[in-house]
């Protein structure tokens, strides 16, 4: 039977919000979801873009309260576009911290904002890779 031994494993993984979905009431209906997508059998969760690592790593000590041990994988996007410091936050809820915003205002060329779009992102991710986050 096929469905005995599979030639390659399978596993899925789920979104999760630290700075809270926006169709939540609030973070800890959006954390109940969490858990319940884990006990359905989730073994990992990427997080929503963040820019700002407190929000990530105030999120996994509180999912990590509420038993939840899985992986939280941390989504990380460079701003690319000067647009984008008005944008993001609108559609994605994403809180930008000031002093990435006062860099990005700064700018007068997309070409100008993916650059400190991209030093910020590699910033994120050095100290997400230090404090040892899955990757």
């Amino acid at each position: 039977n096929v469905f005995d031994k599979p030639e390659t494993p399978f596993s899925f993984g789920v979104a999760c919000y630290p700075e809270k979905h926006e169709e939540a009431p609030n973070m800890e209906s959006d954390i109940a979801f969490l858990k319940q997508k884990i006990a359905m059998g989730a073994e990992y969760a990427v997080t929503q873009m963040f820019f700002d690592n407190q929000k990530y790593f105030d999120f996994v000590a509180r999912v990590r309260q509420e038993g939840i041990t899985v992986p939280i994988i941390p989504r990380i996007k460079p701003i690319v576009l000067l647009s984008q410091l008005t944008v993001l936050p609108k559609i994605f809820r994403s809180e930008l911290p000031s002093d990435l915003v006062r860099e990005l205002t700064r700018c007068r060329t997309d070409d100008e904002a993916k650059q400190v779009g991209v030093e910020w992102s590699i910033a994120q991710c050095r100290e997400l890779l230090k404090a040892g986050v899955p990757s």
